[in-house]
């Protein structure tokens, strides 16, 4: 039973016959889902964080575990639990640290068998793109075994349109706070991952945001998408940049920074800039350093779980 406690698109009234299709596609927004025979089960809340995990102790550390950090002081009295998308970043950390993180499958059953009825699942994404396929499908292959289910939006998903916010301007406003002091031939190079998924045209959105606040040095280029190092060159040296601050747009300064990024061979991009007569100074934090992106994924959070409080918001 879904009621109104998804946040839908809404169609035309003379729409007569709303198929079941039409209905799970008109589904945007924060997702969620009431069990009719489940009802009856008192109210056990708990929040599920879903991300693709790292490998790297200490930037985990100090960003996806900080971000979970903050949401569980948000929510003192609601179990917080902590899920990994990638299988091989879970095998990983379990052999080189004896420390096992589940998969948001794994999470959910263990919910289940531990009583918890309700349960808002939230993402540590960027925007909504493979990884966010992945956890919106979690939701839905398991939404039917809880009295109610959320499962919120990640970061950027709204971009100002039908009078909703703008997350692509209020996440550049939050990465904002990182960049350097404005100079003459400085500029900023944000290295994000990129995706074959057609959302991987969010950067362009980012790109465009960054245009409107002014920011004409600062570019977006991507490891694995486009576009690309070699597409963003030109740019730069068109605007006379000659001084680069480079730094990651992932949520972890992981294993892209060391190897793309900072790696000491001709195929590293630091290399690739000095080589093409840039200097070059790293920025070697995650967006989950930054405070204000941190309270961004909280936000996400909040919103998820307040829909699993109240059936009619919108």
């Amino acid at each position: 039973m879904q009621g109104n406690c998804h946040a839908k698109y809404i169609m035309h009234p003379e729409v007569r016959n709303v198929t079941m299709a039409l209905r799970h596609a008109t589904q945007i927004g924060v997702l969620c889902y009431d069990t009719p025979e489940l009802q009856g089960l008192p109210d056990k809340d708990a929040i599920l964080v879903m991300s693709f995990g790292t490998t790297v102790t200490d930037a985990r550390r100090t960003t996806i575990e900080k971000t979970v950090e903050d949401i569980q002081q948000n929510h003192p009295d609601v179990k917080v639990v902590l899920a990994f998308t990638s299988n091989i970043v879970i095998e990983r950390i379990a052999e080189r640290e004896g420390k096992r993180y589940p998969l948001p499958e794994e999470a959910l059953h263990a919910l289940k068998a531990e009583g918890y009825t309700r349960v808002a699942m939230t993402t540590l994404d960027l925007f909504p793109g493979i990884e966010y396929t992945y956890d919106t499908s979690v939701f839905h292959l398991y939404k039917a075994e809880f009295k109610r289910a959320t499962m919120g939006t990640p970061l950027i998903y709204w971009m100002g349109q039908h009078g909703r916010r703008d997350d692509a301007m209020d996440f550049v406003k939050a990465v904002e706070t990182q960049f350097p002091e404005r100079e003459p031939h400085g500029g900023v190079l944000l290295m994000a991952h990129g995706s074959p998924h057609p959302s991987n045209a969010f950067y362009d959105t980012i790109q465009s945001r960054l245009m409107q606040l002014g920011f004409r040095n600062v570019y977006v280029y991507t490891v694995e998408g486009r576009p690309n190092l070699s597409d963003v060159v030109p740019y730069l040296k068109r605007a006379g940049v000659q001084k680069i601050t480079l730094m990651p747009l992932m949520m972890v300064a992981g294993t892209h920074v060391k190897k793309d990024m900072m790696a000491d061979n001709p195929k590293s991009h630091k290399v690739q800039l000095e080589a093409a007569g840039f200097e070059v100074n790293p920025y070697l934090k995650g967006l989950g350093e930054n405070e204000a992106v941190r309270r961004m994924y909280v936000e996400r959070a909040d919103e998820a779980y307040e829909y699993l409080k109240d059936s009619g918001k919108k």
